[in-house]
């Protein structure tokens, strides 16, 4: 994939909707990720769910999820699902297990925040069948 037109702009702000945009319509992963931010005590991504997420978990960080179009319904813990819209925002700590069993609309889109850095290979599926880091996300460019 080539890299994406949308820079953030001088003072280091993004437009979510314009990058949301510019991700394709379909992928061979479950997600795109598009890591935005990338320092130490935080990263920030923004990424397109293109399937059902199975159950999985992060051990590094906790995490902030802000939906910016689509739905989905999520689980998180033990708790019974939930369905995340635009303008909801989730919020879970490290080891805690989550996914998303279905995506209601698409495109389904969300901005995360990792506290502190999550290393892309830190995805751990609850059912090893389910995946890998590898089979769960491609991360793509913000940057031209």
């Amino acid at each position: 994939m080539s890299k994406l037109p949308v820079v953030p702009s001088e003072n280091g702000s993004f437009d979510l909707r314009a990058l949301a945009a510019s991700l394709p319509e379909t992928a061979e992963t479950m997600l795109l990720d598009m890591r935005l931010t990338d320092e130490t005590a935080a990263s920030s991504r923004l990424f397109r769910v293109y399937s059902k997420v199975p159950a999985h978990y992060h051990e590094t960080c906790d995490e902030y999820l802000v939906v910016i179009s689509g739905r989905a319904r999520f689980v998180v813990g033990g708790a019974e699902p939930v369905e995340l819209s635009p303008g909801k925002m989730q919020f879970f700590r490290r080891g805690v297990v989550h996914g998303f069993p279905e995506i209601l609309e698409h495109p389904f889109v969300i901005f995360s925040v990792d506290t502190p850095r999550r290393d892309p290979s830190d995805v751990h599926f609850v059912n090893a069948s389910d995946g890998t880091a590898e089979t769960f996300i491609r991360t793509v460019s913000a940057y031209s």
